[in-house]
């Protein structure tokens, strides 16, 4: 998997995908934290700015993930697409879950039942996300794998 090369086009993929993770995510979990959850805007600034290095971490590391899975079976119609975002994403991000839910002590039917919930939430995002990610890096300039 290509795309950590260390020079300028390789820096400018690493900060085009971390934003676009910070701000993708920042802004859907804190409507879902205010909406859904009924958290106070307080909390879930917290809880934004805690989860602030786990997308620094993770966002590049997605981003050639997506591309080499996209690259692998290089879908052509809308809902093959559609359908490739999801198992990148689920297939990235449900390990990543599971290692965080185990840092906080979780048991393994705890982690089985968040992780299960989880999947329907990655689902739904997984493609919104794809397509923010392809208009971020076109908008910078930056090589888009699924175009």
């Amino acid at each position: 998997m290509a795309g950590y090369a260390c020079s300028a086009q390789g820096m400018k993929a690493f900060l085009v995908d971390t934003v676009a993770t910070v701000v993708f995510f920042t802004v859907v979990a804190a409507v879902a934290e205010l909406a859904v959850a009924g958290m106070d805007p307080q909390q879930v600034l917290v809880a934004r700015l805690i989860m602030v290095p786990v997308m620094i971490a993770t966002g590049r590391p997605y981003g050639v993930w997506r591309d080499w899975v996209f690259a692998r079976f290089r879908p052509q119609r809308r809902a093959t697409r559609t359908l490739i975002d999801i198992v990148a994403f689920t297939t990235f991000q449900i390990p990543v879950y599971l290692i965080t839910l185990a840092v906080v002590g979780t048991t393994a039917t705890q982690m089985i039942a968040a992780a299960g919930t989880a999947v329907v939430g990655m689902t739904i995002l997984s493609r919104p996300f794809g397509l923010f990610l392809d208009l971020v890096r076109r908008r910078a300039r930056v090589p888009v794998a699924t175009a």
